[in-house]
Order: structure tokens, then sequence, then C-alpha cells
């Protein structure tokens, strides 16, 4: 390249808009250029060319296109209004066509309709369109020949969640279990939106009743040929009662060869069109024609049935330590053969799990005093396997299933434990024993299919749905606080459901979509910036940004969104006191600030506070102040004027929400723009421009205490005890402390290099992790046992990680519920990031030990796994800025480390070959499922 020059083209054009931003290159036959501007669209080609100023793309920029046609004759363009157009270049017929070139008469623009903000536009093939959107979600949709109701020609057929940008996010127990859900502020102008994320799958109440003490349920089909359940059964110490499903409504019924003076043990639907119930004393079965009982079959020895077990054909019933074989015929149960059991059965299954078999070949059976599982073969009762559970807790559930074409034997026990094997169904044996810790409770297992996979409900004080995802089991905690038996239910008032039952009612709901994650979208029509939430209140506040048009009197909104349709409204009112001449701010659009307060429960916008045109909102916390108990919401403001290179003033505003108002209660004013507020020790922190000022609460009323300048423009503050942490536009990280004593903030010590920060979070008293704009991740160690002074101010830059993406914001929580997993995993500190691309992550400590282990692991793994492009892991992962490159150190990619669950058997032995591990104190050689059971842990702490 060096000695090549640019050489004069074929022909240039001079006259072009002065905000033109695209250029477009026409393919042949028409071949020359299309230059996009902000108000004209010109076709170019040497000598000629032509220029359209259609009015439709005035209001808002053009920012990509997509090609339709080979030939380039019809092009996609969309904007940043979310606007689709199309544009067509209509060739002249009468000029003759040499073959190769078409001369383009005239550029026909027509709008299609909305879309999500576009980044990119692909034409897939048959009117598909793919729109990629960094500010909102991304969309597959079909252009339409006629026009819908609203008169858009586009359908959307498929949404891709994406939650970029993150600009702010706090980490909240919604449900008060122990679990975070992480609300975000997602998006920007017309795709602004808050997220709630939740690991875990959510049932959503449709019905619920009042019953205490049911102790089993059932659905049942009892209107002749019915595809759908119209009855549940429920059981209580000694009765069972019959309700009957009538649409949506429930009510009591009497079913009359249903013996309702005594518990059940199962209820359901069995062959040749007839019910089945199994109590203490009998096996009955009853005709659904005649409703009677056509059949009964009783323990030999006259005593009770303590288990049983059943399908559609088959029963198991166990009497102490007798277990019977039954089969069920029309009008009649045979019992086929029995076995005694060296010790009493505590739990028993009999699901098919050949494919459309309706009869088990093997039986699951649990034992009490020995502890263990077992196989037995059907009709013979001979033992296949027997597999001892260590310990003294009993097998209180067993249950075989399929899942990916696997099949399973899950085990639980009676201390919330769950044992889960891989069985052989040919010759009945188990293998892969591992163990999970799901509650405290006894749980029982049931199958239930959602989406035609089958899953498995585990009833606890911590219920669970156990399901296969790329082979492997995945646990996930349901958003209820205690399920003690439950069964599907579907029936015409509620279909595809699960009826639930804990110590007090009955509910009826629906389950999510079964996934890891859960992402709840609330749409706001506006560019949200901070989130803060307040318990006592519970609401969250959300301060946003909306563009509105300028007309003669004032300015009306471009679009409705969360605060021009919020229930209630208030507005600022005084002037700041330096009141400037506004009629210099010509602009067309203006860009308003508003502050919403939101329902936690129902997410409704139940305030909206407008602030005035130059206000610009820029930080905004809820906390309690000095000995006052009431929680406030409070907002930093800066005035922006045009003429101004950095905000001169601003103030920090005191709201209270109390009876559905909002109410101001203080006011103060400052002199630059509020970056960032916390609370610390009762009293309220500010990073204004440079400085970092501490203000005390009297009399309802903020009076600075001290302040601390040093900075170039300070952005971030973080706090624990009397340490505040300061993050700065360019000079990294600053420790101070507040004396009390003298009432004043010294600083400690910094980070003399000069990183760019983005975010900041203090990890320990000695740690604090910084995140940079070059995508990079860094820690740095105050040095308290140093000799010298000089060595104590300094900050260490301990550990380096280039993570690819700007991280907006970090907070500290867990998406996890604590404690759960016989984990041997200690990790200290969960910290959450969210980034620019919608990425959310995880930083968390580990013990030094498991860190030298999972290091080793990393470097096999980088062996063994080829990265895209080929782009060398150590590379990738390196420290990099403008002005200096550090081999990543001190972190481990824990995305790396997951995708050893993902290897090839043959690939997974690559990479334990010579890995050691810890074994009661004795080292030795790790086998791959060791590393399993490590590696799957850790995917448990996120």
């Amino acid at each position: 390249m060096a000695e090549r020059e640019l050489a004069q083209g074929p022909w240039k054009q001079d006259n072009v808009e002065t905000e033109a931003s695209m250029v477009i290159a026409v393919p042949q036959p028409y071949g020359g250029a299309l230059i996009i501007g902000q108000a004209s669209i010109t076709y170019h080609k040497g000598e000629h060319y032509v220029a359209v100023a259609p009015s439709i793309i005035k209001h808002s920029t053009l920012v990509c296109y997509g090609r339709v046609d080979s030939n380039g004759s019809r092009y996609l363009l969309g904007d940043m209004a979310g606007q689709l157009f199309m544009l067509l270049l209509e060739k002249d017929e009468e000029e003759p066509m040499d073959g190769a070139s078409a001369i383009v008469k005239d550029l026909k623009l027509s709008l299609l309709g909305e879309v999500s903000i576009p980044e990119c536009i692909t034409y897939l093939d048959n009117g598909v369109v793919y729109i990629g959107s960094r500010l909102g979600d991304s969309q597959l949709i079909k252009l339409t020949v006629e026009p819908n109701e609203s008169g858009s020609y586009i359908q959307v057929m498929e949404t891709f969640t994406n939650l970029g940008p993150i600009v702010d996010m706090c980490v909240v127990d919604l449900d008060r279990q122990g679990q975070g859900q992480l609300v975000t502020c997602s998006g920007a102008f017309k795709e602004g939106s808050l997220r709630i994320i939740r690991n875990g799958i959510g049932i959503h109440e449709h019905a619920s009743i009042d019953l205490h003490g049911i102790k089993g349920l059932w659905p049942l089909r009892v209107q002749s040929q019915s595809d759908k359940d119209d009855t549940l059964v429920l059981t209580f110490v000694g009765q069972t009662r019959v309700l009957t499903l009538n649409g949506e409504e429930v009510e009591e019924t009497e079913l009359a060869g249903i013996e309702s003076e005594q518990q059940s043990f199962f209820c359901g639907n069995v062959c040749h069109n007839q019910l089945l119930q199994v109590t203490a004393s009998s096996v009955r079965l009853v005709s659904i024609e005649s409703k009677a009982l056509v059949a009964e079959w009783k323990a030999p020895s006259g005593k009770n049935i303590s288990v049983a077990a059943c399908n559609s054909v088959q029963v198991m019933c166990a009497v102490g330590s007798n277990l019977f074989y039954l089969e069920i015929y029309a009008g009649e149960i045979k019992q086929i053969s029995s076995v005694q059991m060296e010790h009493e059965v505590s739990c028993l299954d009999i699901t098919p799990i050949e494919d459309g078999s309706e009869k088990a070949e093997i039986c699951a059976v649990g034992l009490w005093t020995e502890i263990s599982a077992r196989l037995l073969k059907i009709p013979s009762m001979q033992v296949l396997h027997k597999e001892m559970l260590d310990g003294e807790i009993i097998p209180r559930s067993i249950l075989m299933t399929v899942f990916e074409g696997q099949p399973y034997l899950l085990c639980a026990l009676g201390d919330g434990s769950l044992y889960y094997f891989q069985m052989n169904t040919t010759i009945g044996r188990l293998s892969e024993r591992k163990k999970v810790i799901l509650g405290t409770q006894p749980t029982v297992l049931k199958t239930f299919k959602s989406l035609s996979m089958t899953n498995v409900y585990a009833c606890s004080d911590r219920p669970t749905v156990i399901y296969s995802s790329n082979h492997k089991l995945v646990f996930s905690n349901v958003n209820l606080k205690e399920v003690n038996y439950m069964c599907p239910l579907n029936s015409q008032g509620y279909p595809d459901s699960l009826a639930l039952a804990n110590d007090t009612s009955l509910m009826i709901g629906t389950i999510d979509e079964i996934q890891k994650l859960h992402i709840r979208t609330i749409p706001l029509g506006e560019s949200p910036a901070r989130i803060a939430y307040q318990e006592s209140t519970q609401t969250f506040a959300v301060t946003t940004m909306r563009t509105e048009i300028k007309d003669g009197s004032g300015s009306t909104p471009v679009r409705p969104s969360a605060s021009t349709t919020a229930l209630s409204t208030s507005s600022s009112t005084a002037k700041m006191i330096t009141s400037r001449d506004e009629s210099n701010m010509m602009e067309d659009e203006v860009d308003l600030h508003s502050l919403l307060i939101i329902d936690q429960h129902t997410f409704e916008v139940l305030h909206a506070h407008h602030f005035l045109p130059n206000e610009f909102t820029t930080s905004l916390i809820s906390c309690t102040l000095g000995n006052d108990s009431t929680a406030y919401y409070i907002v930093g403001l800066t005035m922006v004027y045009p003429e101004d290179p950095e905000p001169k003033i601003g103030k920090i505003i005191v709201f209270q929400w109390s009876d559905g108002k909002l109410v101001q209660i203080a006011a103060k004013e400052i002199k630059g723009a509020a970056y960032s507020l916390v609370e610390f020790n009762g009293k309220l922190l500010a990073s204004v421009n440079s400085y970092v000022a501490l203000y005390n609460w009297i009399d309802h009323e903020l009076r600075m205490e001290c302040s601390h300048i040093n900075n170039v423009i300070a952005l971030y503050l973080k706090t624990k005890g009397d340490f505040v942490l300061v993050g700065d536009l360019l000079r990294s990280i600053t420790l101070l402390a507040y004396k009390s004593m003298e009432g004043c903030l010294e600083e400690i010590a910094r980070d003399y290099n000069p990183n760019w920060m983005s975010a900041i979070e203090i990890l320990d008293d000695d740690t604090f992790l910084g995140s940079e704009n070059s995508y990079n991740l860094f820690t740095c160690q105050k040095d308290s046992a140093a000799t010298t002074d000089d060595e104590r101010q300094h900050l260490q830059e301990e550990s380096f990680f280039h993570l690819g993406e700007f991280i907006n914001v970090f907070k500290k929580g867990s998406l996890v519920m604590q404690n759960i997993g016989e984990s041997t995993i200690n990790t200290q500190g969960n910290v959450l990031f969210g980034t620019i691309n919608g990425t959310i992550g995880l930083v968390t400590r580990l013990p030094e030990e498991f860190f030298k282990f999972l290091l080793e692991v990393q470097n096999k793994l980088t062996k063994v796994i080829k990265s895209v492009g080929r782009i060398d892991h150590s590379f990738w992962r390196a420290f990099d800025t403008e002005r200096k490159t550090e081999p990543s150190n001190g972190f481990i990619d824990g995305d790396l480390i997951e995708s050893f669950l993902d290897l090839s058997t043959d690939k997974m032995e690559e990479v334990v070959k010579g890995l050691q591990i810890e074994d009661g104190g004795m080292k030795r050689d790790a086998t791959s499922n060791d590393l399993i059971k490590i590696v799957e842990e850790l995917t448990r702490i996120h």
C-alpha cells in the first residue's frame, strides 16, 4: 500500500448535501451510487443523476440499508425512528438497453411501516427480512402485499430478545424468597424498556381455593370419550373429595364408585374406560359409564396397603414388605405375582418408559431400613439392580422418566436431597450416580409435559422443575414458596395447567416456558437512564428521557410513552437562579427528562414528574438519611446549555412518595452535575464535576459538611464502611476515607495509571474492581502492610482481563438461590455487571487453591478447543489499551471452563489428562467425571 497512490476516479460529485451519511454502491446493470442525506436521496452516475427530497424522511436520520434484489433495483432503508422504507430505482424503458447497463429515470420512496430501530437490514427471501437492532429487540418480519388495518405492510414473525444497552440496573428480591431478580434499564428511544430478569421458572396463578391438609391430587376424565380433564380428586387424612371442573368454575360432587371416607394413594383413568382408586384397604375399579364399582382387590393378609403406584394397565401395591403386582382388565383386577422384600417399601414407581408402550417392564422400589433403591423385573419380580443410598434418610419418592431419549431414575429422600442415575432399560442397570440438594423437606416427584417436552416437578419447600438441556439435567427453581403435591391439569377452563397444593390451599396455574433465565419486558417507549428500588413503598423510581417536537407555544411528544401516559403527573416550575434567555435554543427537537414512580407488582407507571426542558437527570437513589426513618428518592439534576463546555450548575432534589403523591421535600443547588449519589453512614455523598461532597440531613435540608477535590470528572462512587471509592473519567480509581472526628474526606491511595473508567465496585476492604473504556476489567489492591507512605498511597493493579464488552454498571447480588446443592465450592461475593451490548455477567472470587486448579483446566481447554478465527485465547483475553498491553492475569474465563461440558468424551479425557484433585487430604489423578461434577457445580452459582 505504501507505494500506491490514490488516483483520480472517473467522476466526482461536488454539491453533496452536508449531512449525507451513507453511500450505497449500486450493482450492474444500473451501476453508480446512491447518496443518502438528511433530507434528500440522490442517485449519481457520472454525468447522470437523479435527486428526490421526500418529506417522510426529514423527521429522522436514515441509518442503514438492505438490498432486496441482486440487480440493485430495490433497497430497504431504516431510520432512527424505526421506520422502514422501500426505495425503488425506476429505469428508463425508452433508453436502448445495451445488455450491460440500464438508465435510472426516477427514485420512488414509500413507507412500509414500523420496526425496531434498525442497525442492519438483511433481506432473506420470499418477503422475509431480518431487522438487527442494537437499541431494542431484533425482529424477523414479513413484507405483505396488502396493508393491515393500521396501514402497515409489515408482519412481525419472531422477536429476538436483546437487553442492550443496559444503562443501569438493580438487584431486588421481590418475592422475598432469598432469590434476587435483576431489573435493568434497557434500550433507548422508542425501544426503551425495563427488563425483569429472573433465574428459574414462574407459575402464573389463575385460580386458588383455601383448603387445608391436602395429601394428594389427581386429574380425571369422567365424561365419556373426553380428551380434557373435567374432574379433580383431592385426598386428605381419612377422606377423599371429588371436584367437578365446569369451565372455570369448581364445585364439589360425589362419584358413586369412589370411596370418600378413606385417604387415597392414587386415582386415575385406566384402560377400558375405567377409573382406578387405591385406598389403604383396597384397589377399586370403577366404570366411567355406570360410575359404579366393578372390581375390588384386597391384600390377602387383610392388612392395609401402604404404598401404591399405577399406570393405565398395571398396579403395584406394597403391604408392609410384601409387593403385589396386579393387571387391570375390563371389569376385573388380576393379581399376577408377588414378592417379599427384605424391608418395608417406602416408595414405588411403574412409569412405562419404553417408547409408545403402555406397560412398564421395570418397577423402581425404595426401601426403608437399608435405605436403597432397586429395579425389579415385571412380572417375575426378580431384582435387576440394587443401589445403596448413603445415610439414614429414607427415600420418599422414586420416578423413572426419559429426558431427550435417555432414561433416568430419580430418587428423592426425606431431607430434600435427590439422587439421579442414568438407566439402561434393557439390562436394568443404573450408572452415572449424582446428587443435588433441592430443599430441606421430603420431596415428591411428578412428571408433566410442557410444549411436548417431559419435565419433572419436585414438590418441597423449594419447588424445582427438572428438565434436560444438551443432555444435562438442569434444576430450575420455581417462584412459589412451598408446594407439597402437584398434578398436571388440562381442562376446558384451565388448558395446559398445573394444580398445586400446599398446607393451606389449592392453586391452579400455568407455567412459564422451561428455560434457565426468564426475561419480562415492560415497554416505556422512551430512554430509561437510572433506576432505584424502595422497599417501604414497594415502588421503583426510574429517570427517563423522551423527545418532543417544538411548535409555536411549546412542544408535543413524538409518540405516547410512559411519562406521557402515567396515572398522574407533576412538573418542576421553579426557575434556577441563573435563568437564561432560551430563544437561542432554536432546535426543532427537545429532550425532556422525567422521574417515573412504578409499582413493583404491576409495573404500572403510578406517577410521572416532568423536569424543565434544560434540566437533565444524572443520578438517582433511594435511601433514608440521618435519624429520619422516611425513605426518600433523591435525584441529581444538571442544567444543560448549548454554549457551556461543561455543566456549571445543577441541583440535588429530595422527593418523597407517599399515599399516591410525589412531594418535593428539599432541593440543594450545586456547582455542576451530580454524576453519582450514594447513601453514606446516614449522610448523602455526591460526586459533582471534579469534587466529591458530603451532605448532612438537618431539619429536612441538605447541608454540605465537607468535600474533596482532586479529580478530572468524578463519575462513579461506591462505599464500604468509612471508605469511599471514586472512579474518574481519566484518572482511574481513588480511595478516600471519611474521618468522622475531623469531619473530612482524606485521600488514602490512588491508581496512578490513566484508565478511562466505565464502572467500579468494592470487592472487599483491600480489593477494588474496575472496568474501562477499552473493554477491559482490572482489580487494584490496597497495600495496608507497606512500610513507606509512598507505597501505601499506590493502589497496585493486580489482575487484568479483556472482556470485549463495555460495562456500564456493577451491582452486588446474585440471581440464584443461595446454599443450593451440596456445593464444595466456596465463592465469595457475587458482582453482576451489565454491558452496552446487553450482556449480563458475573464476577466472583475463588479460593487460591481452587483458582490454581481452574487455571490449569483453562490452559488445557485452550489447547483442546479451537477458537473462532484461530484467535489465541491468551491474545484475546490480554488487557489491551492504546497505551499498553498486559497478559491476562488473576481472572478465570468462566465461559471457557463451562464449555468443557459440551465436549465429546474423548476430548474430555484429553483435558483431564495430568490433572490432580484433592481427595480426603490426598492428591489423586482426576477423572472426567470429577471435572464434570466440579464444572456443573460452577454452573449453579449463576
